[in-house]
């Protein structure tokens, strides 16, 4: 089983510097991401749908004070990794209010077909229940694993950002058929257009320049340190959940989240 990024993404990753508890929760979601990634061709850097992962099970012990020792320095690693959100109120990136009591931050490849399922299927009801209530903010990071495509639409999503239409270029992209299409570069034209990008010369500037690179590298090196292997992943305060959960599983995470963060935990 390959869950391994392609060669064009993990050549150019280098070491990104995160919290010290942040690189030890990155076990949780690595772990996660293992148990729910299919174990062949293209697809086995996808997450099917699994049971959300809290802890490998050899991490439990038979005494009765292990299990409560355990769920506290567990709490902690998921309070580290929530300090991934970051808040930016001109993240282009982002949908929600900086300030909404729950973050859920998704690593994804637009040429993934279980992250185009959740875009489907579950982000806009989240999107409808929970950020335009306030409640949550949603934070999309740019995780290209299937090679100079993948890199190319995550650099023009960004563009599509620039312009203040990434999540209708984000829509276009995860469209039913999109993906048989491809992603070359004419395509992507095709598809900002759709979007609603006004500037589509700024736009193509945009998705070859250095600030692109920059900001997809950034993400990706984000999603390596913490450990994910597959697409889509995700964290909900700090929690990790992988793969295109039904509906219910995000909502359960969402509903949980806020509720401590209501009762300031």
């Amino acid at each position: 089983m390959s869950t391994k990024p392609s060669s064009s993404s993990s050549s150019s990753v280098k070491p990104y510097v995160i919290g010290a508890g942040v690189v030890v929760a990155a076990g949780l979601l690595a772990f996660a991401s293992y148990a729910a990634t299919k174990p062949a061709d293209r697809d086995a850097t996808e997450a099917a749908p699994a049971a959300p992962v809290s802890a490998p099970a050899s991490a439990a012990a038979p005494s009765d004070a292990a299990p409560s020792a355990a769920s506290g320095a567990q709490e902690g690693l998921y309070a580290e990794a929530a300090k991934l959100a970051r808040r930016d109120a001109k993240d282009t990136l982002a949908a929600g209010r900086a300030d909404a009591p729950v973050v859920l931050i998704e690593y994804a490849d637009f040429q993934c077909g279980y992250c185009g399922k959740f875009a489907r299927d579950t982000e806009p009801a989240l999107m409808e229940k929970y950020v335009e209530k306030g409640v949550l903010r949603i934070e999309w990071r740019n995780f290209p694993i299937f090679g100079e495509d993948s890199e190319r639409v995550a650099r023009a999503a960004w563009a599509a950002g620039q312009q203040g239409r990434f999540w209708e270029f984000h829509r276009a992209a995860y469209a039913e058929d999109a993906k048989e299409k491809g992603f070359g570069k004419d395509q992507l034209t095709v598809l900002a257009r759709e979007a609603g990008v006004k500037d589509l010369a700024r736009f193509g500037r945009d998705l070859d320049g250095a600030a692109a690179r920059q900001a997809v590298k950034r993400d990706q090196d984000e999603g390596f340190a913490l450990g994910v292997a597959s697409t889509p992943s995700f964290l909900v305060n700090g929690r990790p959940v992988s793969g295109a959960q039904p509906l219910e599983t995000f909502t359960a995470a969402i509903d949980e989240a806020a509720a401590k963060a209501k009762a300031g935990r």
